[in-house]
């Protein structure tokens, strides 16, 4: 354990807990909050330590590029890190401790069987487009909770499904952990905060900002058809003759994510685009319109 800017580091579980119990010398029964991250942190990250320091009194921060749910091999080689920068975001936010494990202090004995039943809600959208993804999230946020022992943790609603899936693996091994998601951060153009949009250029982050406003127009389109699947295809009709390729637009209920006939303020659009290899996420929910 060393301290660093004005954030504590530490690199494992019995680190982890020595800084809490350390932090709560002076007042014991302090709440601890939670965000885990895979780092290249941006403005969206800082909204989710804000948050957490409003609801909180000790906020614990983790960056760790998880390889147990990533499908493509690829992706994980590629995805942005930036350690360097994201310790002097964390110390500007006030956040108190920095959790950075590697591999091995993660997975000590090395990764594990793992099986989880969460009623379905991880078979579409994400699930079926990358096999196996959310069993990793599962593995590495339940193996996070072990370590740092929260009592709220706080996640952002741009991976909806993943957010709903916390919550449902919470439920289901029965944590005492409040889980809150945090809204979407935008850029001033509407694109939705990522750490994948550090792999696109300045031209290319401008052009992305298109997938907001084509789902912004299919909530438009649903204040005179509220059919699902119109408003999914005329969302798709915008991205025609552009640079980017649609993987899905997915129209669901909020509570159960399975896919709506008629949306409703209940209802959420979620989509998927590549940008060249670059996959970007994004939702809006109806009850905007």
């Amino acid at each position: 354990m060393f301290k660093n800017f004005d954030v504590i580091i530490v690199k494992n579980q019995r680190e982890i807990l020595e800084a809490i119990e350390t932090a709560k010398i002076e007042k014991p029964e302090a709440i601890i909050g939670f965000v885990p991250t895979m780092g290249a942190l941006h403005e969206g990250h800082m909204s989710l330590i804000e948050t957490a320091k409003s609801q909180s009194d000790i906020v614990v921060c983790s960056i760790f590029v998880n390889p147990t749910q990533f499908n493509n091999p690829d992706d994980l080689k590629t995805y942005p890190r930036t350690i360097d920068a994201d310790r002097k975001l964390l110390e500007e936010k006030g956040c108190d401790i920095l959790l950075l494990p590697d591999v091995k202090d993660v997975y000590p004995n090395g990764e594990q069987p793992y099986s989880i039943d969460l009623d379905g809600i991880d078979k579409s959208m994400e699930g079926a487009f990358r096999p196996g993804h959310f069993k990793g999230v599962c593995m590495v946020v339940e193996r996070f909770f072990e370590m740092v022992q929260p009592d709220i943790a706080f996640f952002g609603k741009k991976d909806f499904q993943q957010l709903a899936v916390i919550r449902k693996m919470t439920a289901v091994r029965n944590l005492p952990i409040e889980i809150i998601g945090v809204p979407i951060k935008r850029a001033e153009n509407g694109l939705a905060l990522s750490s994948r949009n550090a792999l696109l250029t300045e031209k290319e982050r401008e052009d992305a900002s298109f997938i907001s406003r084509a789902l912004k127009s299919g909530l438009d389109f649903s204040k005179t058809n509220t059919n699902a699947a119109s408003i999914a295809q005329h969302i798709e009709a915008q991205f025609k003759g552009t640079a980017m390729e649609v993987e899905y637009v997915a129209i669901i209920d909020n509570d159960t994510l399975e896919p709506v006939e008629e949306v409703s303020a209940n209802s959420t659009v979620c989509t998927v685009v590549y940008y060249g290899k670059v996959r970007l996420l994004d939702n809006m929910q109806f009850a905007d319109a």
